[in-house]
C-alpha cells in the first residue's frame, strides 16, 4: 500500500486540502499528519509460541498552533465528517488570534532506508521455525539453560504531512527487531542475559544463521557471567563505561536535558547554559538522524523537517538544543529535525534520534589500565532520571571489577548514581572506538514511545558513586 493516504478519505483531495487551509487560517503553524501502520510481533517462550500478533492502524492528526497554544484533534476514521469535526476543534485555538503562518520545512530528496515492508519476508511459518531453532540451540548449548525467550518484531509505517500551503511530504519507515533472552540456573540461583538487534531495514541480515547464533551466544554468555558474579561493592569508584549500548546513560542523563521544550520552560538542568562549559574538554555529543538504516534515523521528522546531524555539546561546551518547530520558533532558533510523535494520536515534541558521544584518542586497553581500583560497566538495564535536577540512577546488567589496571571478577547489583551535568565533567579519558548500539533503543517521554539509537566510545569517569549490595 503505497498510494497517497489522502486518497483514503471519502472526500476529494481538493476538499481535504481546503479544510486544512481553513483550519490553519490565523495560526502560526500546523499540519495534517496522516499515518498507516502495520505491525507484527512473535514471542517464543518456554518452548512454545506464546504470542503472535498482527495489527493495522490508520488515522490522522490535525494541529493548529497559535503562540504557545496548540489545538490538536485526531481520529482513526479517514472521513470528511471526522476531518471537519477535527477542524472545528483545532480552530478554537486561533479564535481572536492573528498569526503569521511559518514557512514550510525545506524539502529533501534523501532516502535513508528502503520502503519494502519487512513483515512480508520471511513468512510467518518460517519465523516460527527460526524462533524454535533459537530455543533448541540454546538448550543444547548448556544444561544450565532454564528458560529461553526469543522474539521477532516488525513494523511498516507510511506517513504523509500536509501543510496549509498545499505542500505534501511522505515517508515510508520500516523497522525490525530481534531479541533473545536467557535464564540460566545453578541450584537455587538463577541469572539472566539478553541480546537484541535491529534497524530500519528488512529482517535479512538479522535472521541469517551466523547473526541469530551470535545473538543467542551473547545472551547466554551474559547470563553465565552473571551466574558467577559476586555482589557489587558500594562506594566511590573510578568507572569505565564500555562502548555502544552504555550510551543509554548519556541519552537519559544528558540527552533529554538538551531537548528544546525543557530548556524553553527552564525545567532542564542545562537551561540558560548555552555557550557554557557543561562537560569536560574533549566531550562532544551529537544527535544524528541521518545515519542510513539506523533505528533512530528519519528521512524527515513528524513535522516534515529533514533530519540532521546536530552537534549539542562541542569540546565540553553547550552549542545546541534539539528542536521541533514550535519550540524553535518560540526560542528564536531553527528546527533541527527532532519533532517526533508516537502516532497520529499524539502531538509532536522535541525528541532524540541517534544520540552519541564522538570518539577520542585513547584505546580501551589504555583506559582500563589507568584504573587502580574501579568498575567496568559493559551493559545497562533500567534507569531513572530527573530532568530538572539531572540526577540519575542506572543499573548495570553486566559489570566487572577493575583491579590494578586489569578486568577481574564479574559483579552484580551495581547501581551507578550521579548527576548528568556533573558526570560529564568527570569524564577524564575518551576512547577511540565509538560505536552505536545494536538497534534496540526505545525512548519514552510524556507517555509517547519512539525508536532511538544511542552510542559512545569507552569512557573513564572519575570518582562516581556506586550503589551495591556489599559494603
Amino acid at each position: 500500500m503505497t498510494s497517497s493516504l489522502i486518497e483514503r478519505f471519502d472526500i476529494s483531495d481538493e476538499t481535504v486540502r481546503r479544510i486544512v487551509t481553513e483550519s490553519l487560517a490565523g495560526a502560526d503553524d500546523g499540519e495534517l499528519f496522516l499515518e498507516y501502520r502495520e505491525g507484527e510481533a512473535l514471542v517464543f517462550d518456554n518452548g512454545r509460541l506464546k504470542t503472535a500478533n498482527f495489527n493495522t492502524d490508520q488515522g490522522f492528526g490535525l494541529r493548529a498552533v497559535a503562540g504557545e497554544a496548540t489545538g490538536y484533534a485526531h481520529s482513526s476514521e479517514l472521513s470528511g465528517a471526522a476531518l471537519r469535526r477535527a477542524s472545528d476543534a483545532v480552530s478554537t485555538v486561533t479564535a481572536g488570534y492573528s498569526g503569521t503562518l511559518a514557512d514550510a520545512p525545506a524539502g529533501t530528496n534523501r532516502r535513508l532506508y528502503g520502503d519494502e515492508n519487512p513483515i512480508a519476508s520471511p513468512g510467518f511459518e518460517e519465523k516460527v521455525r527460526l524462533l524454535q531453532k533459537i530455543d533448541a540451540f540454546l538448550r543444547d548449548k548448556d544444561p544450565r539453560v532454564r528458560q529461553v525467550t526469543a522474539s521477532l518484531a516488525a513494523s511498516w509505517q507510511h506517513v504523509e504531512i500536509l501543510r496549509a500551503d498545499g505542500r505534501l511530504v511522505r515517508d515510508i519507515r520500516p523497522l525490525v527487531r530481534v531479541n533473545v533472552a536467557v535464564v540460566v540456573g545453578d541450584g537455587d540461583r538463577q541469572e539472566s542475559g539478553s541480546y537484541g538487534m535491529g534497524g530500519r531495514k528488512s529482517f535479512g541480515e538479522f535472521v541469517a544463521d551466523d547473526s541469530w547464533k551470535f545473538a543467542a551466544d551473547e545472551a547466554l554468555r551474559q547470563a553465565l557471567v552473571n551466574l558467577e558474579a559476586a555482589p557489587a561493592p558500594a562506594g566511590t569508584f573510578d568507572i569505565v563505561l564500555a562502548s555502544g549500548w552504555p550510551g543509554v546513560m548519556l541519552h537519559e542523563a544528558v540527552g533529554h536535558g538538551l531537548e528544546g521544550d525543557f530548556n524553553r520552560k527552564k525545567t532542564s538542568a542545562f537551561a540558560g547554559l548555552m555557550g557554557s562549559q557543561v562537560a569536560a574538554r574533549g566531550v562532544t555529543v551529537v544527535d544524528d538522524g541521518t545515519i542510513a538504516e539506523r533505528r533512530g534515523s528519519l528521512t524527515i521528522d513528524d513535522e516534515g523537517t529533514p533530519s540532521a546531524r546536530n552537534v549539542l555539546i562541542e569540546d565540553g561546551r553547550l552549542v545546541g538544543y534539539m528542536q521541533d518547530r514550535l519550540n524553535a520558533r518560540l526560542m528564536g532558533m531553527a528546527p533541527t529535525g527532532n519533532g517526533r510523535r508516537e502516532s497520529y494520536a499524539h502531538e509532536p515534541m522535541p525528541r532524540m534520534t541517534n544520540t552519541y558521544m564522538t570518539a577520542g584518542d585513547k584505546t580501551p586497553e589504555e583506559i582500563i589500565a589507568s584504573v587502580k581500583k574501579g568498575i567496568y560497566a559493559v551493559s545497562f538495564g533500567g534507569g531513572q532520571v530527573d530532568i530538572t535536577s539531572g540526577k540519575f540512577v542506572f543499573g548495570c546488567t553486566e559489570a566487572y571489577m577493575i583491579e590494578d589496571g586489569k578486568v577481574t571478577r564479574p559483579i552484580k547489583g551495581a547501581m551507578l548514581i550521579g548527576n548528568g551535568p556533573d558526570a560529564m565533567h568527570r569524564v577524564s579519558m575518551i576512547g577511540n572506538d565509538m560505536k552505536l548500539d545494536t538497534g534496540i533503543g526505545m525512548c519514552g517521554k510524556a507517555g509517547q514511545g519512539v525508536p532511538v539509537g544511542v552510542g559512545q566510545p569507552h569512557l573513564r569517569m572519575d570518582r562516581m558513586t556506586v550503589g551495591g549490595t556489599q559494603a
